[in-house]
């Protein structure tokens, strides 16, 4: 079976997309993030940045193997704003997204389905502007070796192009490597069987 070992996300935070529709304003906000820190930070500053307005309305997904997401309607009628809001973060295939929609109420009432398609299209237009880039799941080890087995390793890394995030080389070498998922159990056997040569997962 095949790994997949890939995963899309944007590279920068969009540009604002602004929607409008009876005189209410949808400014969609498109965010990389990856811890839910980031997520807080973001929507306090929309918050400073929007003081008038009536709504901040979010989506977000993070991670790439386990997975969490949240909605969040943020006083909208249920399901009005953050699910369309996270159904674009779906179709567009991303994660580690924050998606932030903010309203400016018109003095109209839109109903739940004008306010499904308002929120739905802030946050495409603000995906729209974003730069996507697909991305690989990387696996990290550190190889630890006597110095006289480096050559040996410094060998493997070359032939396998592996990604060196970290070396120490002294009497007792240590190198950390980054592996894409899917080469990873290879890769670790092949040190395994290097007499000396130590090789183990960091992280989970």
């Amino acid at each position: 079976m095949e790994i997949d070992d890939t995963y899309k996300t944007i590279t920068k935070p969009s540009e604002e997309a602004l929607f409008k529709d009876k005189n209410s304003k949808f400014f969609g906000y498109a965010f990389p993030v990856i811890s839910e820190e980031e997520i807080k930070s973001h929507i306090e500053t929309l918050k400073k940045q929007h003081h008038q307005a009536r709504h901040w309305c979010y989506a977000y997904q993070i991670g790439t193997e386990t997975i969490k997401y949240r909605a969040n309607d943020d006083g909208e009628p249920s399901n009005s704003a953050g699910a369309p809001i996270y159904g674009q973060i779906q179709s567009f295939g991303l994660t580690n997204i924050l998606i932030v929609v903010v309203r400016y109420f018109g003095g109209v009432k839109l109903g739940v389905g004008g306010l499904i398609n308002a929120y739905r299209t802030g946050a495409q237009l603000a995906l729209e502007t974003s730069i996507i880039e697909e991305r690989t799941i990387n696996i990290d080890f550190l190889v630890t070796c006597e110095y006289d087995l480096m050559n040996k390793v410094m060998r493997v890394i070359k032939e396998k192009n592996l990604n060196i995030i970290n070396q120490k080389l002294e009497l007792n070498c240590q190198i950390t490597i980054s592996v894409r998922k899917k080469d990873a159990k290879t890769i670790q056997e092949i040190f395994e069987s290097i007499y000396k040569v130590a090789i183990k997962k960091i992280g989970n």
